[in-house]
């Protein structure tokens, strides 16, 4: 019997990031060495079409939507992952769901940060709260603090006081 040589999954995973860069433009792929996650970006008009659609709504203290200015909360350039996070929130809970931040400037800096399509902030509201804090499981304070719990896909909710501040690295189990 001759044995059969099996190919190492890192140079699978070469092949496959490298033809997804030239098969599939506008999608940027991220991720470390060993593992490539592509990022779908999407347009405001998407996001809250997607928003709408699910019976999620957004606020801004400036009431705009413009990505460069502070006060206003912006969704151009959000990952599809995070407003499909956003959509499973508001189904899983069963809550009302406000987003109070997205992509517009002002918010910390970073890979996974509101500049790049991978935080939502949430308004404070007592049923997501509770949803958060007895579904998922509370892994400590963050560096300035805000207390974290992680859901079972890996995304981060992080009470910061005021609102929930939430990294999604996929889209919750959609």
């Amino acid at each position: 019997m001759q044995a059969i040589q099996v190919t190492k999954a890192p140079k699978v995973r070469s092949v496959l990031t490298a033809l997804a860069l030239v098969v599939a433009p506008g999608v940027a792929v991220l991720g470390t060495a060993g593992t490539a996650h592509a990022a779908t970006k999407i347009s405001h008009a998407t996001a809250t079409s997607m928003f709408r659609q699910s019976g999620i709504t957004w606020s801004s203290s400036g009431g705009c939507s413009n990505r460069n200015n502070p006060t206003c909360t912006s969704f151009e350039q959000l990952n599809l992952a995070s407003a499909q996070g956003a959509q499973t929130l508001k189904q899983a809970s069963g809550c009302a769901l406000n987003i109070t931040g997205g992509t517009e400037t002002g918010h910390a800096s970073g890979t996974y940060s509101h500049w790049n399509g991978y935080k939502l902030d949430y308004s404070k509201y007592a049923c997501v709260g509770n949803y958060i804090k007895n579904t998922f499981t509370y892994i400590g304070p963050r560096g300035d603090g805000a207390l974290q719990w992680r859901s079972g896909s890996g995304n981060i909710y992080a009470d910061e006081g005021n609102h929930w501040d939430v990294t999604y690295y996929n889209c919750g189990g959609c």
